[in-house]
């Protein structure tokens, strides 16, 4: 057990005085008296001493003793219970606060990280406190679900638990974002991440993972980060339902938009003719999407969309027929399916004339 010595006086100075004197007359201890206790108490947290070693010292110095022979020890007993009780009320306020101010500098230091905001030398030795070493490659994994997220709430501590309890908490950082969860790893060090997607899609009930691409620098992980929710977007967009998306596999889709006209162009001259098909152009591309997804199976895409293969067999034709291109052709179903995609990306025929 702790002793007396392992305590500096001054965190004890006036504590048997006080016991004595309220034993002594069997009343309680003063408001002043308890806001002193108290405030030794915050110095005592603040020097970063043991409670417990601090409790065990008051205790060492109530002996009936040192207080008075006529003192009965249930008076002794009640003036120390409210003097340590308010001594460690203290200790507790200050730890309180300074875990406050911990959680403040770990959420500030992780929105100017994800966000790029900072100047990249400070944000480096600022990473290290946290236990990141942003010299090195970093790769970024964001989920999703079907709540919102918040550091602190049961499903991240959850995951957070789960993920530092088998790789440790160095160089890997488990936290929330515009209320989803984030893990940064180190780029070389995949199974991390996997193992974080296993963990997040099971907490957050068939939630979605993405993993951004591993980029080097303190700026590395703002790109990876970027292309993780950009990922996420995209597979809404798309309507992709896989648990794990992985950015690298993505890549084409901002290939094609990147001449935003270009694309808009070629959905409207591709697909712009179905709008005069009955009930309008979104049932066709919704037949072309199932066809395409399908990989051109016919009989599989007409399942997907609820259809006899005769009805389905028809669509495709009424497209041909609109559009002039045939979905069955392979000359023209590139041409087609990235039209199709396009339609997608730009929430088309719904959003655009």
């Amino acid at each position: 057990m702790a002793s007396r010595q392992d305590v500096p006086e001054e965190y004890l100075d006036g504590y048997i005085q006080t016991v004595a004197d309220a034993a002594a007359t069997g009343r309680r201890l003063g408001r002043d008296e308890l806001d002193a206790r108290r405030a030794l108490g915050e110095r005592a947290a603040e020097a970063g001493l043991s409670l417990r070693a601090l409790v065990a010292a008051h205790l060492a110095q109530t002996r009936t003793d040192r207080i008075g022979a006529r003192v009965t020890v249930d008076a002794v007993l009640t003036a120390t219970e409210q003097a340590v009780d308010a001594f460690a009320e203290g200790y507790e306020r200050a730890q309180r606060q300074t875990m406050r101010q911990e959680e403040a500098a770990r959420r500030e230091f992780i929105d100017d990280l994800l966000y790029g905001r900072s100047d990249m030398g400070e944000l480096a030795e600022r990473a290290e406190r946290f236990g990141l070493r942003l010299a090195s490659e970093h790769a970024v994994a964001v989920a999703r679900g079907v709540s919102a997220y918040d550091e602190g709430d049961a499903v991240s501590r959850e995951v957070e638990r789960a993920v530092i309890g088998r790789f440790g908490n160095r160089n890997i950082l488990v936290t929330t974002k515009d209320r989803r969860l984030v893990c940064i790893a180190p780029g070389d060090q995949d199974e991390v991440l996997a193992y974080f997607a296993k963990q997040a899609y099971a907490a957050t009930d068939g939630g979605q993972v993405a993993i951004g691409r591993a980029q080097s620098g303190p700026g590395g992980v703002v790109q990876s980060y970027e292309e993780a929710r950009g990922a996420l977007d995209l597979a809404a967009r798309l309507e992709l339902d896989a648990p794990v998306l992985r950015a690298a596999d993505l890549l084409v889709y901002p290939v094609l938009t990147r001449d935003r006209q270009a694309m808009t162009d070629l959905v409207h001259h591709t697909l712009g003719p179905l709008r005069r098909a009955r009930g309008g152009a979104q049932p066709l591309i919704a037949t072309l999407t199932a066809y395409f997804d399908s990989g051109c199976v016919s009989a599989e895409a007409a399942r997907r969309l609820s259809l006899s293969p005769r009805a389905f067999t028809y669509r495709l034709a009424r497209i041909h027929q609109l559009t002039g291109v045939d979905p069955v052709d392979p000359a023209d179903r590139y041409t087609l399916q990235t039209a199709v995609i396009g339609a997608r990306l730009l929430d088309w025929p719904a959003v655009g004339s």
